[in-house]
């Protein structure tokens, strides 16, 4: 055997098999738990003393809206004051303004919104419920009754921070959905009720009576 090749026989023999010699491979580690799908934001929760029956809520949210809008004529002096004094620099009075025109001009169509939504429950109620969505309105507005504590800037400064609750458009939106299907099944089920049946029999008309025999005529 060639010297070359019984040193490179040899040298195999030396070393261990390659199965041997490898390093057992390390258990492949544990998936990394999926990223859990992203979580549904929690529900939003009824706005404290707020109802939590459907219709009575959307006349709290109409009320609560119609006192912030009815307070824009009032408040807007301080507002503009206080934005006025606490100006960023390089920041437009005009702006800032504009934001409260805006909502304004929003507010606007919230209310009619909501007074359709609570027009077609009302419609589509076996009883009358407009005497509780009255008082919820009254509530609703209440929140903005300031007391004899209450000073101008403070009152302008809960005006400015306030917002209306991102659920009651929504469930303005189901309540009218809801309302409008519950009217359009009374009208239908009424008119079924007026229709007579389809097979009901024809009724005979009364008989005549018979004709009475003439008197007699006198001899």
């Amino acid at each position: 055997m060639a010297p070359i090749a019984l040193a490179l026989l040899l040298l195999l023999q030396g070393q261990p098999a390659a199965a041997e010699a490898a390093p057992p491979a390390a258990e492949a580690a544990p998936a990394a738990d999926a990223p859990a799908a992203d979580a549904q934001p929690a529900e939003e929760r009824w706005p404290a003393g707020a109802p939590h029956d459907d219709y009575q809520f959307v006349a709290w949210c109409y009320g609560s809206l119609r006192g912030y809008l009815d307070l824009h004529d009032q408040v807007m002096p301080e507002v503009t004051r206080i934005e006025t004094t606490y100006r960023p620099p390089g920041r437009k009075l005009s702006d800032d303004l504009k934001v409260y025109a805006d909502m304004q001009k929003d507010g606007r169509r919230q209310l009619k919104e909501f007074q359709a939504a609570m027009t077609a429950a009302e419609k589509a109620s076996l009883r009358p419920i407009n005497v509780v969505g009255a008082t919820a309105v009254q509530k609703g507005r209440s929140m903005w009754n300031a007391g004899p504590g209450i000073t101008k800037a403070r009152l302008a400064q809960e005006w400015m921070s306030w917002a209306l609750p991102a659920k009651c458009e929504t469930t303005a939106k189901a309540l009218d959905s809801r309302a409008t299907l519950m009217g359009a099944s009374f009208k239908v089920n009424s008119e079924a009720e007026a229709e007579p049946p389809a097979d009901a029999p024809a009724t005979e008309p009364a008989a005549a009576p018979p004709a009475e025999a003439p008197a007699p005529t006198p001899n």
